[in-house]
């Protein structure tokens, strides 16, 4: 195994979304480990304070070659990266060692037209928001004595398609912007592969998000991690998984919650089949009974998200993927 340094510049960093045709910024092997940069900030880089805006964010935001800007996506995408021997068909482990906020300071917008409640809060409003990383928290508002733990996950774990162009926005099969909170450091997250290496890209670090997701943003923060990537010929997946600790974790993406719902059922219906030598109806009780079912986020449009939690406490044989 050989460990990598990733950092985000305007060669390594992509705009909007995914595509098979570029240029990989790193290419690996299966079970490398790689310090990962990100950016976030790209379409508010001009209001930024200065802790916000680093030389090397503001380097990327104005000289970013036209062949990175993928699609009309908001997101600043580390990436992507190749790994060798990769191909359609098997599944691409993603192993979050570490992920911590990179600068004390981050940002919430509401956007016009976007949101849960577009039609109550239709004023664009951009906030940004210190964070105390000695003690691991932000206080919003300041001086309110509301005090938000910092729990800091990466918004967007993806892959390329076949397809030139993918915005980031919503989420899918090759993951994207899964906005899912519960990836946090020591999770795993599992993505089918459909181009050869891969292309995994990575970023929309998020300091803080409820379920939900609810205003179209979280503490939006410039994010560093360490990652392992491996290749997983075992496995054969049409949509993302994850692990973590505690749960195993099937997602569902679609236009509607209650068709995201069902998506993410059927999954874990089929999770448990395969993995517990369950029956399609006892799956389907067990999941009554004791799988805790969350929405995601429901702003990423048209892909809302909702994710089941499948307590691995609760098995007699421990599953680990």
């Amino acid at each position: 195994m050989t460990h990598h340094i990733l950092k985000a510049t305007k060669e390594t960093v992509h705009l909007g979304g995914f595509s098979h045709l570029l240029e990989p910024a790193l290419t690996i092997d299966s079970g490398d480990t790689i310090d990962v940069e990100t950016y976030s900030g790209y379409y508010v880089y001009d209001k930024a304070p200065l802790e916000f805006l680093t030389p090397e964010l503001l380097d990327i935001c104005q000289n970013l070659a036209p062949e990175r800007k993928i699609a009309a996506g908001p997101h600043l995408l580390t990436g992507p990266v190749y790994v060798r021997d990769a191909e359609p068909g098997d599944v691409l482990e993603v192993i979050l060692e570490a992920i911590a906020p990179s600068l004390p300071v981050g940002f919430n917008a509401i956007r016009t037209g976007w949101g849960a409640l577009p039609h109550l809060f239709s004023q664009p409003a951009l906030r940004f928001i210190p964070l105390d990383l000695a003690n691991n928290i932000a206080e919003f508002p300041q001086n309110s004595g509301i005090k938000i733990p910092l729990k800091p996950f990466f918004g967007i774990l993806g892959v390329a398609t076949p397809e030139n162009d993918r915005i980031s926005i919503p989420p899918g099969s090759y993951g994207g912007n899964i906005d899912n909170r519960e990836l946090q450091t020591g999770s795993r997250v599992f993505l089918p592969i459909f181009v050869p290496g891969a292309l995994f890209s990575i970023g929309d670090g998020h300091s803080a998000q409820g379920d939900g997701e609810v205003n179209v943003t979280a503490i939006e923060t410039s994010m560093n991690g360490k990652i392992m990537l491996k290749l997983r010929k075992d496995l054969h997946l049409a949509i993302p998984i994850a692990e973590t600790s505690t749960d195993i974790i099937t997602m569902g993406f679609a236009q509607t919650l209650d068709e995201a719902l069902e998506l993410a059922l059927k999954n874990m219906i089929d999770f448990l089949k395969r993995f517990t030598n369950l029956s399609a109806e006892e799956a389907y009780v067990l999941c009554s009974l004791a799988v805790n079912f969350r929405i995601t986020q429901v702003v990423n449009s048209p892909q809302k998200g909702v994710h089941g939690m499948l307590p691995k406490s609760i098995l007699s044989n421990q599953i680990s993927l």
